[in-house]
């Protein structure tokens, strides 16, 4: 791996990570735009924190983020319901949530997912971790369930979002290959 993983000043590299997610995720201009204004409050939280995988001439290829969970957050309140019925809610409490996770498909395939997460995921005080997940079958979720993330929910609909999504959760530290 040619990149360097470190600590990212998110708030500072917002439209550049953006840039990343667009291509990786598929977004257009309006999509970006909304969740570049939710970025900017989500690094507020306490103990929010991101990691970049930057390429040698210094553009960012990668990024993952996340905080500590709190039942008042947005994401929390709209998977409460789902995990609740499958006795899974107390996944809520005592997580650090990996709220966003893209690689630039010029450079997907080569461990940088892996190296962010568990990289981010390591510096947690929290015993696991959650995060939600397209629901089908894709690299991502192949990746998450490599790390020893289990399916938590599934078929979980997102009031913006056209597909469903599965939550996960997985015990820290990540499991390594």
């Amino acid at each position: 791996m040619d990149l360097v993983i470190g600590p990212l000043d998110l708030s500072a590299h917002v439209d550049e990570a953006l840039a990343v997610q667009a291509v990786a995720f598929g977004l257009g201009p309006e999509e970006v735009a909304v969740r570049r204004q939710i970025v900017q409050r989500h690094m507020q939280y306490p103990g929010a924190r991101a990691l970049g995988a930057t390429t040698p001439d210094g553009r960012l290829a990668g990024f993952v983020y996340g905080m500590p969970n709190s039942r008042t957050h947005w994401w929390s309140t709209v998977v409460e319901p789902y995990l609740r019925a499958n006795g899974n809610d107390s996944w809520l409490d005592d997580s650090f949530v990996i709220t966003e996770l893209h690689v630039h498909p010029d450079h997907q395939n080569r461990g940088i997912g892996r190296a962010l997460i568990t990289g981010i995921t390591d510096g947690a005080d929290e015993p696991r971790s959650i995060l939600s997940a397209i629901d089908v079958d894709s690299p991502a979720r192949g990746l998450y369930h490599s790390l020893g993330y289990v399916d938590l929910a599934r078929r979980v609909h997102f009031p913006s979002a056209q597909l469903p999504y599965a939550v996960m959760g997985a015990p820290l530290p990540l499991r390594r290959k």
